[in-house]
């Protein structure tokens, strides 16, 4: 028996934006499917537009990236007629309508093969200025513009990432030129804007590298804003999450920095980058599987004290979407995972949990009346003979009586409600049996 004990006395504070992700809703196409109702009932609360250029439902090739927004660096960042803004204006308009906000990213979207928009602007200053003008645009109404408020705005993606045969997909200059672009960029428009969060610049990991440490001592010794730092990881065990929020803190520590909000804003399942570990990454992370490690990296990443935001990639209906089918734009497993999160966001106030085994991972959540529970049991493991794993969830308060209710996400339930029982006792337990893989939601409601 492994047990779990809640005490809804202690409040641990904000059920935190662990559900947030990469890109927005898929907008109504010619052939007449959607996958906007869904998306919006997810209540999403960030969504970082990176990679949009790459779905054609979202504007396409003239979307998001600022190369693309702006397609002669020659021409006059001062006249709106030098920008196309179109694309993206209908994306992030779908983006909002959907109650979900936009988290900016200024750069490119990966380049694998021909390279064009991640090399070095040849003018820091200009392309500094076309970002403050594609802010103005969607905060401030230039240009026929839009007053969204948009708060988080990243400088570039994956500067640090290198392939097997060491190239670099995401920033064809060097570290130096890179931290010149931040600093340039990043002072530019704190001084137009100081209300905004500037930050990034989305390392792949934040690891102790040459790039990662010396762009962190640029920052604390030229006083370069960074109000976020954003970065990426991609692992198999949900404990991963502490990892890399431990490593960010040990890298701001060095330089004796102020801890800014830390921001892990791509994720997801990846037993291995190459061939047959590749394509089993990619079954797992559509299935029950990749379902259930969602749950225990939100799990995790809820207790980081430390950590601001997750951001999961990817919602855009893809290779690496858990949430939406690529052809049909149907839910898969992994869209109830964030269906029940959302229930905890909705209560508002985390509460201690102490779980005594590390595969069950958990998180409780209260708004003073009504609680919820929601658990997993992951491994990184396939074997049907994995045994079912008995739990015991201990200081139930119902001596004023509760209604729990049981939602399970499995191969067969789709978060679908498999029990409910009233509970009158002071410190009751609640017992169940989850079987790998499986996720539930337990919602206690006030009587």
């Amino acid at each position: 028996m492994k047990t779990i004990a809640v005490d809804f006395s202690k409040h641990l504070g904000e059920i935190k934006p662990m559900n947030a992700g990469n890109n927005g809703p898929h907008g109504m196409s010619e052939r007449g499917t959607t996958n906007f109702p869904d998306y919006k009932a997810l209540e999403i609360p960030y969504a970082r537009n990176h990679d949009a250029s790459f779905y054609p439902a979202y504007g396409g090739e003239h979307t998001v990236d600022v190369h693309r927004i702006f397609k002669n660096f020659d021409a006059d960042e001062n006249d709106p007629a030098s920008y196309i803004f179109e694309p993206t204006d209908t994306y992030t308009a779908n983006t909002y309508a959907a109650g979900t906000k936009v988290f900016y990213r200024l750069g490119a979207s990966i380049e694998h093969g021909y390279k064009y928009g991640t090399y070095p602007p040849k003018d820091f200053a200009k392309w500094a200025r076309i970002c403050e003008h594609i802010i103005r645009h969607y905060n401030e109404g230039w240009a026929n513009g839009f007053h969204y408020g948009i708060e988080y705005w990243e400088i570039w993606n994956e500067p640090d990432c290198c392939n097997f045969d060491g190239t670099n997909p995401c920033w064809q200059g060097t570290d130096e030129q890179f931290i010149d672009l931040y600093e340039v960029a990043a002072k530019h428009l704190k001084a137009c804007f100081p209300n905004i969060k500037i930050g990034g610049p989305a390392f792949t990991a934040p690891k102790h590298g040459p790039l990662q440490l010396a762009f962190l001592k640029a920052v604390k010794d030229r006083s370069i804003p960074f109000d976020f730092y954003s970065f990426h990881r991609y692992f198999k065990r949900p404990e991963e999450v502490k990892i890399a929020v431990d490593t960010a803190v040990a890298s701001l520590n060095m330089f004796d920095m102020e801890i800014p909000e830390l921001i892990l804003n791509e994720w997801n399942y990846i037993k291995g980058w190459m061939y047959e570990d590749w394509q089993y990454s990619l079954r797992m992370e559509r299935g029950l599987k990749g379902a259930s490690f969602i749950a225990g990296s939100m799990l995790v990443g809820q207790a980081c004290e430390a950590l601001t935001m997750l951001m999961y990639y990817d919602a855009r209906p893809c290779g690496m979407s858990g949430l939406f089918d690529t052809e049909t734009l149907g839910r898969r497993k992994g869209y109830y995972v964030f269906d029940q999160f959302k229930a905890l966001r909705r209560l508002g106030t985390s509460v201690q949990t102490d779980v005594q085994n590390e595969m069950i991972y958990t998180c409780a959540a209260t708004n003073g009346q009504d609680s919820a529970i929601m658990l997993t049991h992951y491994q990184d493991l396939d074997e049907a003979s994995v045994e079912d794993v008995c739990i015991e969830i201990q200081n139930i308060p119902a001596e004023n009586g509760v209604v729990a209710e049981f939602y399970l996400l499995d191969e067969k339930n789709d978060s679908a409600l498999v029990r409910k029982e009233r509970l009158t006792a002071k410190n009751t337990s609640l017992y169940l049996q989850a079987k790998l893989f499986d996720t539930y939601l337990i919602k206690l409601t006030a009587v």
